[in-house]
């Protein structure tokens, strides 16, 4: 794909501001960070989208979004809170403490857990976001966390330790009751641990309508990263966590523990492959591939039904720690890096970025099941350089496309904020005028 010509000057004329589906924001109040303004460095307008300090968007590859396009569940200090798009009203759906999983694809409803009075035992709750209306579903065994919601609402997936060991905590992601999502200063050395330690788990499904649990997998690897298929109802994505240069990470299997099939095999020293997400289409699972770390970074796809793969080489400036796409598949995003939180990552990395992938296409090569070359367009979308990168700003793409939404510290406390894809257009004075 081609980058967009630059819009010529003469449409610049008594134009206000970019198009977009947001009505106009609340007026800013003294003391807290502004609710709009338009980044001086790439012209794009970025709003912040929630009111409450510490308040977080989700993990950039849970789904946040009611199936309607219309509202963007988010969570708060005080618990899970709705977002309507259009007019920036919020509403809170869920008191805390709780732990928000994802927003089905199919019905307004936000499923979420609550510690029971043991620490170690979790119980799975449905609400329906318009309503507020809540259901207990069921028990999860013993050290179990819910990590995703199958297409048709019928299943849900985890995982539990087994046996007397004790959990990891923390690092790749936090599964415990807090909200937290600043990232340990030695989060590596962690992974590390965590991994060596081979604890036994075991990979569940638990049944919504019975809130009945059984597992379908169990290893000493470390399970992880769980996602759903959004069309299949009985394609599951996991991951064997740990230190990237370690594992081979990306993994799928069937409901009924059937087809567990490797996604991407390592071949070289220092690989890494992870921050796997599904396409909304179901057919394509998008991964970050560094060939090797600190020297290539490379947004891959892999097409579940056609075995077909894809890289599209991405900037070392460019490089993020997460990338995303688009409903439609055609346009990527990235949340840029700091060196705080990856050692070959500098200041140049700090911004949100939009993608646009262009294949390489070549009619004279011979051969079968060979990768689609490509290359992404980077486009700088949101200053990030105040934003410390401990905390991760996982991007999203809202349903219409026209604002990436993340989630940041730049000043201070963390909100949820968007930038506009479509750059801002201001109005300027006519030639001539006075």
């Amino acid at each position: 794909m081609k980058l967009r010509n630059p819009l010529p000057l003469s449409c610049l004329f008594l134009i206000v501001s970019a198009a977009s589906s947001l009505s106009a924001a609340p007026a800013d109040v003294p003391g807290e960070p502004p609710t709009s303004w338009i980044d001086p460095d790439t012209g794009h307008r970025v709003i912040r989208m929630t009111r409450e300090p510490n308040s977080l968007s989700f993990y950039f590859n849970d789904n946040a979004y009611t199936p309607d396009g219309k509202e963007m569940v988010y969570t708060t200090p005080g618990g899970i809170s709705v977002l309507e798009l259009a007019t920036l009203q919020a509403r809170q759906v869920v008191a805390g403490p709780a732990r928000a999983i994802v927003v089905s694809r199919k019905t307004p409803t936000i499923y979420f857990t609550r510690r029971t009075d043991d620490p170690l035992i979790s119980k799975l709750f449905s609400a329906n976001v318009d309503t507020g209306e809540t259901h207990e579903i069921g028990t999860l065994p013993r050290r179990g966390s819910i990590d995703s919601i199958n297409a048709d609402e019928t299943l849900a997936a985890g995982t539990y330790t087994e046996g007397n060991g004790t959990e990891y905590g923390g690092g790749a992601r936090d599964r415990g009751q807090s909200q937290s999502a600043v990232q340990p200063t030695n989060k590596l050395q962690m992974m590390k641990d965590r991994l060596a330690r081979r604890l036994p788990m075991a990979l569940f499904i638990l049944d919504l309508r019975t809130g009945q649990a059984k597992a379908i997998l169990h290893g000493t690897d470390w399970i992880n990263h769980l996602q759903f298929s959004p069309t299949d109802p009985t394609r599951l994505m996991y991951a064997h966590e740990g230190p990237w240069q370690l594992v081979d990470r990306i993994w799928t299997i069937r409901t009924d523990g059937s087809q567990n099939m490797l996604v991407h095999k390592r071949t070289m020293e220092m690989e890494q492959d992870g921050h796997e997400w599904w396409g909304q289409d179901g057919k394509d699972i998008w991964y970050d591939l560094r060939m090797p770390e600190g020297a290539l970074s490379i947004v891959s796809g892999y097409n579940v039904d056609t075995g077909e793969r894809y890289r599209f080489n991405v900037d070392r400036y460019a490089w993020s720690i997460h990338y995303n796409s688009s409903p439609d598949g055609t346009l990527f995003c990235g949340d840029g890096c700091g060196h705080e939180a990856a050692w070959w990552a500098s200041d140049a990395n700090k911004w949100i970025y939009l993608f646009r992938p262009e294949r390489i296409k070549d009619d004279n090569t011979l051969g079968r099941d060979l990768i689609h070359p490509g290359f992404m367009h980077a486009e700088r979308l949101v200053n990030m350089s105040k934003h410390g990168y401990l905390l991760e700003p996982n991007p999203s793409f809202t349903p219409d496309q026209k604002l990436i939404v993340f989630r940041s510290n730049m000043f201070g406390p963390t909100y949820v904020f968007g930038v506009e894809v479509a750059k801002a257009v201001v109005a300027t004075a006519q030639p001539g005028s006075e």
